[in-house]
């Protein structure tokens, strides 16, 4: 299922609204929906990021880190393979190159200098394909700082690889056990460590949800895929992209990727995970299926029941494997700029395979959903200038993969 893309130039108000307001919201959605014991911590966090986010020395600092620790910029590389079997111009912003696999570790490095700006003396986080846990040891051990790491118990099984990676950077995982095992309950967890110690404690939230200022500051710090896309399709493709597509979980990498392309004429596509199906409980695309309301403190778009109730999620994509959605994307969505569709398993999987064989990429699964849109995007216009956010690598997901892909094979 998908919206419409928006024609031509997007609207003065769309463009004015691209920021939040003092009250951290965009349009409707965002905001602040916390225990009053956070209040104060995330005032704190609100006026560290004001403060030192725009400052030229923690600019200079972040810039540095980037380059001659994290290899960036990443690649833009031509999918000629790809590009001959869908008739379509098909070019992979490869953040999968970036260290730890993943573009998680410019939002953990960013998090991690603002943390040890702020006095912090620990930082905690939640992951869910692993992605963001290990990207925040591999952070917190680059500054000399202990990290905890919350992980939903089925995630814990089915991303052991990344388990064991953050245990060899010496952090804590800590398997949640409540709840539906999964993303949701690691936020849950790390929202209680938080409160139980906001002063010593930075919790380093890996995507673009929850209360404000986070959906900014994560978008801020993951901009600079977009902004390096951006320059490099203009540097070797000789023109911006018709459409730039990236999957959405809770929308980190695709708020990053689609940030510096909204005041051009690029359509931009958002994939979420299609699961099963259309059915309440077989997918996690909120912003296909949700309807609005509260959860972990932001205003957004949710995977609810008609009384309210959050409802457990499906995804073969432990990264996507989340009921609620960014609540810029949400707006996004509102206004028309960027259209969203979903992708089932099925699909997804197949486009993980394609790609695989065709170019040599092993992708994560969460950015296969966003193949498996750039394929019928392709199919419904031919000679399209396609960009992809490859988000991450599929090594995370080989235990997956022998389940799924390679179950047949001998």
């Amino acid at each position: 299922m998908s919206t419409q893309f928006s024609a031509g130039a997007p609207p003065a108000d769309q463009l004015n609204a691209r920021y939040p307001d003092m009250k951290g919201r965009y349009g409707r959605f965002g905001g602040r929906y916390v225990p009053e014991t956070l209040v104060p911590a995330l005032d704190r966090l609100q006026a560290g990021v004001s403060r030192h986010l725009p400052s030229a020395d923690f600019q200079a600092e972040f810039a540095h880190e980037l380059k001659t620790w994290v290899g960036r910029p990443t690649a833009l590389t031509h999918a000629a393979a790809l590009s001959r079997r869908w008739g379509a111009e098909v070019w992979l912003k490869r953040e999968d190159l970036a260290h730890t696999g993943a573009h998680k570790i410019n939002n953990a490095v960013g998090q991690t200098l603002l943390a040890r700006r702020l006095g912090a003396r620990r930082i905690i986080a939640e992951t869910g394909a692993g992605q963001h846990g290990v990207a925040s040891a591999a952070a917190a051990a680059r500054l000399g700082l202990p990290c905890v790491v919350y992980m939903g118990a089925v995630d814990v099984e089915r991303q052991a690889p990344n388990v064991g990676r953050m245990q060899l950077m010496g952090a804590t995982v800590v398997p949640v056990t409540g709840g539906d095992k999964t993303l949701r309950a690691a936020i849950d967890e790390a929202l209680r460590d938080w409160v139980s110690d906001p002063d010593g404690t930075y919790y380093s939230l890996g995507s673009a949800v929850g209360p404000h200022p986070y959906p900014y500051l994560v978008r801020e710090l993951q901009a600079v895929i977009g902004r390096e896309a951006r320059a490099q399709m203009l540097e070797q493709a000789g023109a911006l992209p018709d459409v730039a597509i990236a999957c959405v979980g809770g929308g980190s990498n695709a708020i990053g990727l689609f940030h510096p392309f909204l005041g051009d004429t690029v359509q931009l596509l958002g994939v979420e995970a299609g699961g099963r199906g259309v059915g309440l409980g077989d997918n996690a695309a909120s912003l296909t299926f949700g309807t609005p309301g509260v959860l972990q403190g932001s205003y957004s778009l949710l995977l609810q029941d008609a009384d309210g109730q959050i409802q457990e999620t499906h995804s073969v994509s432990a990264g996507l494997d989340y009921p609620g959605v960014g609540p810029e994307h949400a707006f996004l969505k509102q206004t028309g700029r960027v259209a969203y569709e979903s992708a089932t398993d099925e699909e997804t999987l197949d486009a993980l395979s394609e790609c695989a064989r065709a170019e040599g990429i092993l992708p994560a699964i969460e950015t296969a959903h966003a193949f498996a849109g750039a394929r019928r995007y392709a199919a419904r216009h031919p000679g399209a200038r396609i960009l992809i956010g490859c988000s991450g690598r599929g090594d995370k997901d080989m235990p997956i993969l022998q389940r799924t892909v390679l179950k047949d094979y001998r």
